[in-house]
Formats: C-alpha cells, sequence, structure tokens
C-alpha cells in the first residue's frame, strides 16, 4: 500500500494542472473538504490542496490552450536529471527538464514510452504530500495503457518497479511496487486499454484513486458540483466500491471506499 515513508519509485506527490484553479478548488472543497494554500507570489500560481492543514496534492491553472485539465502523478527520484537521462534511453522523452524548485526538491515530467506524461520528485525540504489512504487522499494509481509488457519494462527500467499478478475471476490484474520492497509496497496497478470498457477509445494515461467514506455518496455530490460520471459506482470483491470521475473542467479521477481502510 502507499504510504508516507517514501522510497525510490515510490508515488509522493500528485497535482491538478486546470483552467480554473478557484473553480477548482471550490468543487474539490465541496468534494473532499480541501482548502487551497498558495504557495507564494514566487510561485507563479501553483498552490497547495490541503486537509485539516495537511497537503494531499498540488495545484495550479494553466493557460487553456496548454494540455487539458488533468492529473500528474509523481515518484520519488534520487536523481532527477539521472532518471530523466534513463526515461529517454527507454525510448520515453522529457517533457520538462529537471529543475530546481525554490529549493523544496528538484521535479521534472517525463513521458513513457507510449507517451504518458508522469512527474519525478527528487526529495529536498519537501518530502512528499502528507496524507496517503485516508478519507480525501491518494490510496491507489492506476496506469491505462495499449501496451502492459511494454509500460511494466519501461517503468522497471527507469524507476526499478517489480509486477506481480493477481487473479480474479475472468482475469489478472498487474499490480506494481517499488523495487525490493515486495508486494506489501504495492501502489497501483497496470491496465491494458483494451481490457477496460469505459477507457475503449481512451488516451493512455495515469488515473490516481482517492479513498472515501462512501462511494455512491461522493459520486452524487460530484454531480452535484458540476463534475461527470465515467463510471458509476461499482463494486470489485475484496477490494472496494469505485467509480470514475472527472471534475468541471475534464480532468479525470476515481475514487474507492476500500474493502478494507488503508492506514498510512
Amino acid at each position: 500500500m502507499l504510504t508516507t515513508r517514501y522510497v525510490n519509485g515510490a508515488p509522493n506527490w500528485i497535482d491538478l494542472g486546470t483552467t480554473d484553479i478557484e473553480g477548482a478548488t471550490s468543487f474539490y472543497g465541496g468534494l473532499f473538504g480541501w482548502q487551497f494554500q498558495s504557495a507564494g507570489p514566487e510561485a507563479g500560481g501553483y498552490g497547495f490542496f490541503q486537509l485539516d492543514g495537511r497537503t494531499v496534492a498540488g495545484g495550479m491553472q494553466n493557460p487553456a490552450e496548454e494540455s487539458p485539465p488533468s492529473w500528474t502523478v509523481y515518484f520519488q527520484s534520487a536523481d532527477a536529471a539521472a532518471t530523466a537521462k534513463a526515461a529517454e534511453q527507454a525510448h520515453g522523452s522529457v517533457l520538462v527538464e529537471p529543475m530546481d524548485v525554490m529549493g523544496q526538491g528538484h521535479m521534472a515530467i517525463l513521458a513513457d514510452s507510449k507517451g504518458v506524461p508522469f512527474g519525478i520528485w527528487q526529495p529536498g525540504q519537501l518530502k512528499g504530500v502528507d496524507v496517503l489512504n485516508e478519507p480525501g487522499s491518494l490510496c491507489w494509481l492506476e496506469l491505462y495503457t495499449p501496451d502492459l509488457p511494454a509500460a511494466a519494462g519501461f517503468y522497471n527500467a527507469v524507476l526499478g518497479w517489480e509486477t506481480s499478478s493477481v487473479s480474479f475471476p475472468g482475469g489478472s490484474y498487474t499490480c506494481v511496487n517499488p523495487a525490493r520492497e515486495g508486494e506489501d509496497a504495492m501502489f497501483g496497478g497496470l491496465v491494458a486499454l483494451a481490457d477496460d470498457p469505459t477507457e475503449a477509445g481512451s488516451d493512455p494515461y495515469w488515473l490516481p484513486y482517492l479513498e472515501v467514506t462512501d462511494t455512491d455518496a461522493t459520486v452524487a455530490r460530484a454531480q452535484e458540483l458540476g463534475g461527470s460520471v465515467r463510471m458509476p459506482a461499482t463494486d470489485v470483491p475484496d477490494v472496494g466500491r469505485i467509480a470514475k470521475l472527472t471534475d468541471p473542467y475534464g480532468a479525470r479521477f476515481a475514487v474507492i471506499r476500500s474493502a478494507a481502510p488503508q492506514q498510512s
């Protein structure tokens, strides 16, 4: 499971790029109780979504002509520059070159071999988000990809991830964990786009899951706040009750009431 005991290759940050940060703050505040705290005038509009004073994500407003609103997931790297180079060697690309972020750490935005963007965070003073697995915070990730074996190979080469297969009626699910951390450290899954009817015709992307106490109530509230439902609340045996949503500006995310509540 995810943990704030961050290790290399593990998720340590998510952030939202949106065309309307005030509107997004109203939506996620109404849905999860988040409040937006600016990182200061030198941060170019970037800020932190917080829950009871603890940071759960970052966010900023982007020009409408840039990439459409979306969530970006970040993974820990001991050396952002080396990880960026490894991504290029594995047939990925560097979208934003590694840079220092006001002494807080180093970041880069990369793309995997199928063009899916993701972030790298090399911790400095800022280690990562403050809370995981609790209601209103990140608890799981999924990569939807057209080529599952290629994705597994890419992230193994770049971030050292290990994979394992979990069987379920009618198929199997590929889980990922950081190198040498074992299956107890699984934080996400790799899913072939062709295997999920909800994703038919979708571009490959990373989908963050947020823990909730009541999936159905969260879906209803998201719709009241102007969001959309991509997949209605659905029970997954031994996993939980999940739903896939978009915020009013088109950023995709999922929610889950886990079958066994996780703890950081």
